[in-house]
């Protein structure tokens, strides 16, 4: 009773809790949903409104496209507003002295039952409204002039206009209503879109024609706010674009206001160029520009007028908040609002990725982790699981009907069980074991030793068969486990490449540009890639001139002196040739290169050789060369050492341990074919910071480092690949001098002198007495004595390369260019 009491009481408590937890998420979640539906209540009457005065807006007192266009708008963007709409369009109407208001009515009711009509169908498409405005618009125009008897070709001709304009003005609106409505998720505006902004406003800004506060006019007081606004937002070329488009809309409501469009656009011109000043000088260049056209364009009284409806508009513009206009300089481009919500959004976008590839690596770690602790723990328990095998299959067979089954496994258990391990070590160690080497102790011990010994040697049989099996999954397992670790390694790179491509590198950047701009380079486009010691990757677009490699012999040297370390070109590239522009990336200067020679033939004169290699830079600073050698020759045996080769340079390229992509492309030669195919491997890599090689040689001859008139053989001991299910990768690690001649080749070369010759010996020799240094020649050289050594025959397939390593020495040194500054600091390597 106690206890359930105690429960009771303690279940009472998380019951509280959980109770004051779900009320705190529901309270959340009402929360959330009262402000979405305040948000969406502000924005509906954002529309009603919107909608009242498209209502009353008219072209020259004859036409109104604009009712039935954002009513169509509305019926495919915010189809739950379009009763509301219809009614603010039909009220604006009500208030027009130039819009009938049944026209209006009629066009939205056909247009309505059209789309009805297209739905049931499943045909109401976007696509579709433009058709449906103007055949609504048409029908309805063209049946009040049949009523009216106005059937002149004038009147069929303004119909048809009013129409085509409705449908025009259907699809600005589709396109600018997200982005009034802020429904855009990304701030990344097309100017197609910003002019169907404006003219959706300016539209609006016609329906207060006519309306005043005094000698204030609405209309062209609000159409120089909105100027302001933009102006002070998007600068000059915004702001004579936006007064263009305003005046015109205006205009062609109210035929007099047709100065309006010069007045607002230079206007619009001024006030973006004081823009750098603040609101104030922004302010000042609308007051100057109105002014200073108002006097050129009418009387004293009009200028009095048009500086009221200024002063109105900027007084309007200095009460407007700092989160209004922020709000709306990330939807226009070039601003520096625009600017950072692009490198916000890019920057999640990157770190949402990051985190998945890492979420991925943590998974793939925790499966190898699996697979090892499942092979570590077969391991431990088979020693256990194998002698209790035996014991209980000779307890079961030999001993289950002994009559001395209780002496020896209860009076005698440890000299029972030592004569049965010994007798199992016996057949297990000679498998001809047989009754004549019974020890004569054994036959003391057990008078049925030879029953015994027939069981273990039938038991044995089948153990060594299973365990066989057993440990070919073993290795599966922990090939499998190595491999998925090697994956979860090549993301955690991967993850620290984008998070180190997601720093700000702006200010290095602009340091970079500014000292290249005062050195007489037009630089158009300069990106930092990567700033990492030794891993500097810089991406240059510029205007070139072809003859003066001005990116080796200023840029490359410039960049070496403020970075502190040798840069030099990577790759150059002429996209727009016609234009001048090249694009140039500069990347770290390795403190050793590489020159290679290669030289190859096929078996008797063919033209495919079972050979295959391959040299390339890894892109971590490390430089490989690769030589595979398939079984036999031609095509089949080009097919398995080219394969071997491509698996192996695309492992090797991820950034996978190197001898795990050598086991990896075992495992995939061994499974992808029953047959007996195998191929070597001999590879070198050569870190180019410390010329520290590291020679891998699966099956393959010996490699030489010919260093002055010194021949150093390279040997190792591995089979070819294809050939067991596991094998034990030996490296051999050797340090290289500037000048040192590493030379590998397949055994069609190294086996030329013969079997009975010392083949070692024989290709030191014929190295040494090679005077050149260069490694083309060598390779044709050594390629050309072992076809001379067999007569001109070409008796296997035979491949060459020399690489020769020298210390870098740029062409050009660096040098300092006057208020150059301090040098480029360089960012923190992100972990």
């Amino acid at each position: 009773m106690e206890k359930r009491n105690v429960m009771q009481r303690l279940g009472w408590d998380i019951g509280g809790a959980t109770g004051r937890w779900k009320q705190t998420a529901k309270d959340r979640l009402l929360h959330n949903r009262v402000v979405q539906a305040a948000v969406g209540k502000r924005w509906a009457i954002v529309l009603m409104l919107v909608a009242f005065l498209l209502g009353r807006a008219n072209i020259l007192g004859e036409l109104a496209p604009f009712a039935i266009a954002f009513f169509a708008a509305i019926s495919y963007l915010r189809r739950g507003l379009m009763q509301t709409s219809a009614l603010a369009l039909i009220a604006g109407s009500l208030l027009s002295p130039h819009i009938q208001v049944g026209s209006i009515a009629a066009q939205l009711v056909v247009f309505a039952l059209l789309q009805k009509g297209m739905a049931r169908y499943e045909k109401s498409e976007v696509s579709h409204a433009p058709a449906l405005v103007f055949l609504s618009t048409f029908t309805v125009g063209l049946f009040a002039d049949i009523v009216a008897s106005n059937m002149t070709w004038y009147a069929v001709m303004m119909t048809s206009v009013e129409a085509a304009l409705s449908s025009v003005l259907t699809l600005i609106f589709l396109q600018a209503l997200p982005v009034l409505t802020l429904t855009r998720k990304n701030y990344q505006l097309r100017h197609e879109e910003i002019i169907c902004l404006m003219i959706l406003l300016a539209s609006v800004l016609t329906g207060t024609v006519q309306w005043e506060i005094g000698t204030v006019s609405l209309e062209h007081s609000l159409s120089r706010y909105l100027i302001l606004i933009l102006a002070f937002v998007g600068g000059a070329p915004i702001g004579a674009s936006v007064g263009v488009v305003t005046g015109l809309i205006l205009s062609l409501a109210n035929f007099s206001a047709i100065q309006q469009i010069s007045l607002l656009a230079f206007a619009g011109l001024l006030a973006g160029l004081l823009k750098d000043g603040g609101k104030m000088a922004v302010g000042f260049g609308m007051l100057l520009g109105t002014s200073i056209l108002a006097i050129y364009a009418g009387d004293a009284t009009h200028v009095l007028q048009s500086t009221y409806e200024s002063v109105a508009a900027v007084a309007l513009f200095l009460l407007t908040p700092k989160g209004m206009i922020r709000t709306i300089a990330k939807y226009v481009p070039g601003t520096q609002e625009h600017a950072k919500s692009q490198q916000d959004y890019i920057r999640r976008v990157r770190d949402i990725t990051a985190n998945r590839v890492n979420q991925f690596s943590d998974v793939f770690k925790q499966l190898s982790k699996s697979f090892g602790q499942l092979t570590e723990q077969n391991q431990l328990l088979q020693h256990e699981a194998e002698m209790g095998h035996f014991v209980n299959a000779v307890t079961q067979e030999a001993c289950a009907t002994c009559f001395k089954r209780n002496s020896c496994w209860e009076g005698g258990f440890y000299k029972t069980y030592k004569y049965m391990t010994d007798m199992m070590t016996e057949v297990e160690a000679n498998p001809e074991f047989d009754k004549d080497h019974i020890r004569a102790e054994w036959r003391q011990t057990c008078h049925k030793t030879e029953r015994v010994l027939t069981i273990l040697q039938k038991q044995y049989e089948k153990y060594r068969y299973d365990r066989h099996w057993t440990k070919q999954i073993q290795d599966s397992r922990k090939l499998v486990s190595e491999q998925l670790f090697g994956v979860s390694q090549v993301m955690d790179d991967l993850v620290k490449e984008i998070r180190r491509e997601g720093q700000g590198l702006f200010l290095q950047e602009e340091q970079i540009t500014q000292v290249l701009e005062e050195m007489g380079l037009q630089v158009q486009r300069l990106d930092i890639i990567s700033l990492d010691e030794g891993n500097v990757e810089i991406e240059v677009v510029h205007s070139f001139r072809r003859g003066f490699d001005e990116c080796r012999k200023m840029i490359a040297p410039l960049l070496s002196d403020v970075l502190g370390e040798t840069i030099a070109v990577k790759q150059e590239r002429w996209d727009e040739p016609d234009e001048g522009l090249a694009t140039v990336r500069f990347s770290s200067a390795k403190e050793y290169e590489v020159e290679t020679g290669i030289a190859c033939a096929a078996k008797g004169g063919e033209w495919l050789s079972g050979d295959s290699f391959s040299t390339v830079e890894l892109g971590n600073g490390k430089f490989a060369l690769a030589i595979s050698d398939g079984m036999g020759n031609g095509e089949r045996a080009r097919v398995e050492s080219s394969a071997a080769l491509s698996i192996l340079q695309q492992l090797l390229q991820s950034g996978m341990d190197e001898q795990l992509a050598i086991k990896s492309v075992n495992s995939v030669l061994m499974l992808r074919s029953s047959e007996e195919i195998y191929a070597t491997v001999d590879l070198a890599i050569i870190d180019l910071y410390s010329a520290k090689t590291t020679f891998m040689k699966i099956g393959s001859t010996p490699s030489f480092i010919k260093r002055g008139d010194e021949v150093l053989p390279i040997t190792a001991s591995n089979l070819p690949l294809g050939i067991l299910k596991e094998i034990d990768v030996d490296l051999v690690v050797h340090q290289l001098l500037p000048g040192d001649l590493l030379v590998m080749m397949t055994d069609g070369v190294y086996d030329a002198p013969g079997h009975a010759a010392n083949k070692e010996l024989w290709m030191k020799r014929i190295l040494s007495e090679m005077e050149s240094d260069a490694p083309q020649d060598i390779a044709d050289k050594l390629l050309d004595t072992v076809i001379r050594h067999h007569d001109g025959e070409v008796v296997d397939d035979m491949t060459v390369i020399v690489a020769k390593i020298d210390k870098f020495a740029p062409e050009w040194a660096t040098f300092r260019w006057r208020g150059q500054g301090a040098p480029i600091e360089r960012p923190r390597t992100v972990s």
